[in-house]
């Protein structure tokens, strides 16, 4: 056996060499390389969609743009160079509408106020990964809780990806219902799932980048496109200084705002922490990884949008082969490229882009697998997660009801004496968020 088979062999059974070795060798940079490109093309989505949803709370889609390129290139360089690990960092989804849906326009508070809460609670954030906090609460919060928030985000994308396909819609008789099978966009993504999924049981390498591009130049060929292109130019970056550094913290002592703060610190701390344990291939490089994803979160707040978070397309990239930094290198140049190529992105209908988010949010939902159904008050938590995450599009909401109900359930099963003092404690927490913020509404 030569000996560069034997180092892939060890690369393979250790799961994630480092940066430089990775470097040396050529068949790993490619591998690399591809899936960077998968997991930037599968993501590339939130630069159009995370300035519309901003939009929303008043931030110009013209320079939020940049904000949202920005963030995602030096998220993607930490994790790179710092963590070594295949997570691209970008303004997460959900999040981005916590910040815009929940904050400014049901709160009433500015998007500078906005910009200021996520400043606060990413520095919340991160004195728990830089400290202690991170392992202590890492142990205390039981798997199957982990596991809910993954398993609901995933469910989340499926319904991000139904809706960006047009293949759902809100029900005149339900809550949803199915569209029609005649629109164009669905046929288009219909055609773009099959062959992704041919694609990803073949595990063809960089199958999903190829399926992006299929279902894409099928879209130019029948005229579907994209229609929600950001009309920006780089001439507009001499803008760019009117949203950057604009936290306004003057409402700093106010409920509201405080309740905000608690909400989104939440959100970041356990989001990237059901994240990052269910898609990180190496288990080892969580500490590091999580201290990036915090650090990140409070510049893309000083940059002028909301935080950055892991993002789920990730497992895009990972599943394309992607173990090491150098995926989330690539990731960066691309995201950095795209200041010059933004119009371009018009082209790639969200039908295109739709079956990959889809198949990624069901890969996330393989984490089922993990749950004790055995043991009811162990596993209708994690549920209530599950399922509240997507029907109420919060995750803090999903969030707030899994917290609380693990340590009433508990209690109710004569269990108490087993609960660790911090779940008592964020069980508490989240109930008091409930309260306040119906008592807001």
């Amino acid at each position: 056996m030569s000996h560069h088979q034997l180092y892939h062999d060890r690369t393979l059974s250790s799961g994630r060499p480092s940066l430089w070795q990775a470097f040396s060798d050529k068949s790993i940079v490619k591998r690399e390389i591809t899936a960077g490109i998968t997991g930037f093309f599968a993501i590339s989505y939130i630069i159009i969609v995370n300035p519309m949803i901003l939009a929303d709370a008043g931030i110009p889609v013209n320079l939020s743009v940049f904000a949202t390129i920005l963030s995602s290139v030096v998220g993607c360089l930490i994790m790179g160079f710092w963590a070594n690990a295949p997570i691209i960092l970008t303004p997460g989804m959900g999040v981005n509408a916590f910040f815009t849906y929940t904050i400014v326009v049901n709160m009433g508070l500015s998007w500078q106020q906005a910009l200021a809460i996520s400043m606060l609670a990413s520095v919340l954030y991160m004195l728990v990964a830089f400290t202690k906090l991170g392992t202590v609460l890492s142990a205390a919060i039981p798997a199957s809780l982990k596991t809910g928030i993954t398993v609901g985000i995933g469910l989340f994308l499926v319904e991000i990806g139904l809706e960006k396909a047009s293949l759902i819609q809100p029900g005149k008789a339900s809550l949803i219902e199915l569209a029609s099978l005649t629109n164009p966009n669905v046929l288009l993504f219909l055609f773009g799932l099959f062959v992704n999924l041919m694609l990803f049981i073949k595990k063809v390498n960089g199958g999903f980048l190829i399926g992006i591009a299929v279902t894409a130049i099928a879209g130019i060929l029948f005229g579907i496109r994209g229609s929600e292109s950001a009309h920006v130019s780089l001439s507009n970056f001499t803008g760019y200084g009117a949203i950057v550094g604009k936290g306004d913290f003057s409402h700093l002592l106010s409920l509201p705002f405080l309740l905000a703060v608690f909400s989104m610190s939440m959100i970041l701390i356990f989001e990237s922490m059901g994240m990052l344990e269910g898609i990180l291939p190496d288990k080892r490089n969580f500490k590091r990884t999580f201290e990036g994803s915090a650090a990140t979160s409070l510049i893309s707040g000083i940059l002028g949008t909301s935080p950055t978070v892991a993002a789920a397309e990730s497992a895009a990239g990972i599943e394309s082969g992607g173990r090491t930094g150098i995926m989330a290198v690539t990731a960066g140049i691309l995201f950095a490229l795209s200041l010059f190529f933004t119009p371009l992105l018009g082209y790639i209908p969200q039908a295109a882009i739709a079956p990959i988010i889809f198949i990624t949010g069901a890969i996330m939902m393989q984490q089922l697998k993990d749950l004790h159904f055995d043991d009811f008050s162990s596993w209708f938590p994690a549920f209530l997660i599950i399922v509240l995450i997507p029907f109420t599009s919060s995750i803090s909401t999903g969030l707030s009801f899994g917290f609380v109900a693990w340590p009433v359930l508990k209690i109710l099963e004569g269990k108490a004496k087993t609960l660790h003092p911090v779940m008592i404690l964020l069980g508490a927490l989240f109930l008091i968020n409930l309260i306040c913020s119906a008592l807001l509404q």
